[in-house]
This record gives C-alpha cells, structure tokens and sequence, in this order.
C-alpha cells in the first residue's frame, strides 16, 4: 500500500470508534446448575453453560467475541479502501492452558473474504489496523497470547444487503 494510500486510510478512520462509551454495563444472572444468563445494556441475551447443554461455553463466547471484534474492523477498513465485501467467515482455533487456570494461551484465526477489488495488501493492512489499534477485545487480551491470523481471498460479486 503506497504512503499516501496510508495517509488517506488513516485520515478517513479519523473518529472510528470515538463515539463508543468508555463504560461498558452488562449483567450476569445464573439460571440452574451451571446454566448463567448474561444480558447487555441493550437487552440482547447469551446464555453460557459449562456443560454446553443449554448454551455456549464461555470460552467460545470469548473467541466469538475476538472474531466479532475483528470482523468489524475489517470488513470496515476494507469498504473504505474500496472493497466490496460479499462474504466474510472467521474459523477460530483456541488452545487452552492445560493446568488451572486454563487461560486461552494460542489462537489461530482464518478470514475467508470474498468481494470484488481485493487484495492482500489492503487484507494485511486491515488486520494490523485491528490488531494494533482499533479491536478492543484483541487489545484486552493477554501480552504472551500467541494470536496467529491467515485469510483466503475469493473474487465474488457483493449482494445488496438491507439497509444499504
């Protein structure tokens, strides 16, 4: 990506972010047995169960989280270099310490993006814009946790999505 290419990126990424509240409120209720119910601000609900029996593990919710905040980022900085995203799929790998506490000590992540005008330049530097400074929950992680990220780039028309 050619230095005033950056420049310009940077410049119309000026504000991203800055309208989000530094303070973040969600509540946890536990349910039965090992069963919790957690609920944002906004009311939307995700059950977590470590039987994995009426919901999530809190572990998967973690990783879908790291993809989540991510894919945000990316699919935004990708549309502002002129991409036109048709499909984004993150496959995560989480390995876990195996002793207490069985922190998430590795993950591998894999984008699959197809759109039309992209490129691995533009992919690189949207995944560096996350990882270094807009993803919140990458940057709330662990110094020692090895993060590795891969993509496949598929040349593929965008469909027009609701709300476009």
């Amino acid at each position: 990506m050619a230095e005033n290419d950056k420049e310009r990126l940077e410049e119309s990424l000026k504000g991203y972010k800055e309208k989000i509240s530094p303070i973040t409120r969600v509540a946890l209720r536990w349910e039965r047995e090992l069963v919790f119910v957690g609920r944002t601000a906004e009311g939307y609900e995700i059950e977590f169960d470590a039987r994995v029996q009426w919901g999530c593990k809190p572990t998967d919710s973690f990783l879908l989280s790291l993809a989540g905040c991510m894919g945000v980022d990316v699919v935004v900085f990708l549309q502002k270099m002129k991409a036109e995203i048709a499909d984004l799929k993150i496959d995560l790998i989480g390995e876990r310490n195996p002793t207490p506490p069985q922190y998430i000590k590795a993950v591998e992540m894999t984008l699959h993006i197809a759109g039309k005008n992209l490129t691995t330049k533009k992919v690189d530097r949207a995944i560096s814009l996350s990882h270094e400074k807009y993803c919140s929950v990458y940057n709330s992680l662990r110094k020692d946790m090895d993060v590795k990220v891969k993509y496949s780039l598929e040349e593929k028309e965008p469909m027009e999505r609701i709300g476009d």
